[in-house]
């Protein structure tokens, strides 16, 4: 990607995720020149609640902005005046509801992983003629706590503020980017309300085929269509920062979801997958310019639009709600470890015998693709007098690769992906090498991750790029395959274990469902 250029371009890319805010700035060669990273508090109100602070999210992004333009600065870099545009990308589904008058948060942000939703899933499922699949047609999403017109009817059936201001006209609904828009672009003072495309995707509320608000899912479901952003591409001039934040007058200039702006910063093209390791574990394949739909647990939903103009790009997703979550919770709930980097250490103590015979399923809060049981729970099996923590850590690890394969093996049989199959990885987990080749032995194809790890704000940057002239689309997708300083892991583990391996997984998935129950 390298351009001669005569003076000092850069891309600054804003990553709002599931537990931590980040900001980095990028070179005329998307490379990251600065960074920092603010990490902010998850709220547990009730069992299987996930909430944040609305405003604690904005603090955290200024804070990143400030804090990484000082780094810049001090290594030499001149920023403010090269600075070309900024993209976005976030954490999807998540959903908040403000004052369009006073800018205030009506309720805390409710995060995708929260189930408080399943009665109103419950209830939908029970009265739509299509049952739980009844706007998949259309949206290509099951009716599910994960996506965002669930939680955002709760909100409106049970939280007074919400339901005065949507019936005075004086509520703004949107999902994480949309806050973040608003609020940078002025807030009360002319805000842009909008959402990008990808992210309007993971609402259950629009059209795949149009990319526009569908109105009898709208009507179907109560949502007062004054309540919604305006849909936009990934890649165009969206706003100005105003004033009162850094680097006030720099145009945002693209945004994507966080799996979608991965699925950019990878350069997928059709029939290309990545997996991207976090809280959860998001395996996305693209499927090309048409709406493809599973028949096997997946969901569809958009890859990518890179211009208001340009066609757009679908894709096929599986989901997976806990993966590195699982080893927060080993650190955090079970102190089996003291920081998250530990478990690849623990877990080699196992030695040649691996979980010893140990499976775990992370179902807290319920199973995603494809599995789709929100009434499983976590469960341990298979263990003896002889299992030890390092044992469970490695089950631990292995939890993450079995259900990716999942995915992957979902994926093969939709999109008939099969000889040749790489699976591209990022995210922060994929540091973990003892991860990495596991997955490998586990889904038997190579997995190859980048010398970047960090693709989703790549693919923010590269979008922002794009809408502004820095890049082309020929310079990212001829670039996607480039580093010869990438690693590839490949399959170490015969066709015949790895297989028997995966069918006593999924025996210990079964013994996951109909748990919820218990509690």
């Amino acid at each position: 990607m390298a351009k001669e250029r005569e003076e000092e371009v850069y891309v600054g890319a804003i990553d709002q995720g599931t537990t931590s805010s980040r900001f980095i700035i990028y070179d005329g060669n998307a490379n990251p020149v600065a960074s920092h990273q603010v990490e902010f508090t998850q709220f547990y109100p009730e069992s299987g609640w996930v909430e944040h602070d609305p405003m604690e999210i904005l603090e955290s992004v200024r804070d990143c902005m400030e804090k990484a333009l000082d780094k810049a600065t001090v290594a030499g870099h001149n920023v403010e005046s090269g600075l070309k545009a900024i993209g976005i990308t976030n954490q999807r589904e998540t959903t908040l509801v403000w004052s369009k008058s006073t800018g205030d948060p009506l309720y805390n942000a409710i995060v995708w992983m929260d189930v408080r939703t399943s009665s109103i899933c419950r209830r939908l499922e029970e009265s739509l003629p299509g049952g739980r699949t009844h706007f998949t047609e259309t949206t290509g999403l099951p009716v599910s706590t994960y996506f965002s017109a669930l939680k955002l009817i709760w909100l409106l059936e049970n939280v007074d503020a919400v339901k005065a201001a949507a019936q005075s006209g004086d509520a703004l609904f949107g999902t994480v980017d949309t806050w973040l828009i608003w609020n940078l672009t002025g807030g009360v003072h002319k805000g842009v309300h909008v959402t990008d495309c990808s992210n309007a995707s993971r609402t259950m509320l629009m059209d795949l085929a149009t990319l526009t608000w569908h109105a009898p899912t709208l009507e179907t479901l109560k949502i007062p269509p004054s309540l919604l952003p305006r849909i936009i591409s990934n890649a165009e001039l969206i706003g100005r920062i105003a004033k009162g934040w850094p680097l006030v007058g720099t145009p945002i200039a693209g945004c994507l979801g966080d799996q979608h702006a991965a699925t950019l910063g990878q350069a997928c093209k059709p029939g290309e997958a990545k997996s991207t390791y976090g809280t959860g574990a998001f395996i996305l394949i693209n499927t090309g310019l048409s709406p493809k739909h599973s028949k096997h647990g997946l969901l569809s939903t958009i890859a990518y639009k890179l211009g208001p103009n340009k066609p757009s790009s679908y894709a096929l997703e599986g989901s997976i709600a806990i993966a590195g979550a699982a080893v927060q919770w080993l650190r955090d709930g079970l102190g089996l470890i003291k920081t998250a980097s530990e478990i690849e250490g623990l877990a080699e103590l196992a030695g040649e015998e691996g979980a010893g015979g140990v499976y775990f399923v992370p179902a807290f809060g319920g199973l995603l693709a494809p599995w789709w049981r929100d009434d499983a729970r976590g469960v341990l099996v298979g263990m003896t007098r002889a299992t030890s923590k390092a044992h469970i850590a490695r089950a631990v690890l292995e939890s993450m690769c079995f259900q990716v394969r999942d995915v992957v093996e979902a994926m093969r049989a939709d999109a008939g992906e099969g000889e040749g199959f790489v699976l591209r990885v990022d995210g922060g987990a994929t540091v973990n090498n003892l991860l990495m080749q596991l997955q490998a032995d586990l889904l038997g194809s190579p997995v190859l991750r980048p010398a970047d790890i960090e693709t989703t704000a790549l693919g923010a940057a590269y979008a922002a790029g794009l809408a502004t002239g820095v890049w082309t689309e020929d310079d990212i997708f001829t670039s996607g395959n480039k580093a010869s300083n990438d690693t590839v892991f490949n399959p170490r583990v015969c066709e015949e274990e790895r297989d028997r391996r995966f069918k006593s997984w999924h025996k210990a998935v079964e013994k996951s469902f109909d748990l919820a129950d218990l509690a």
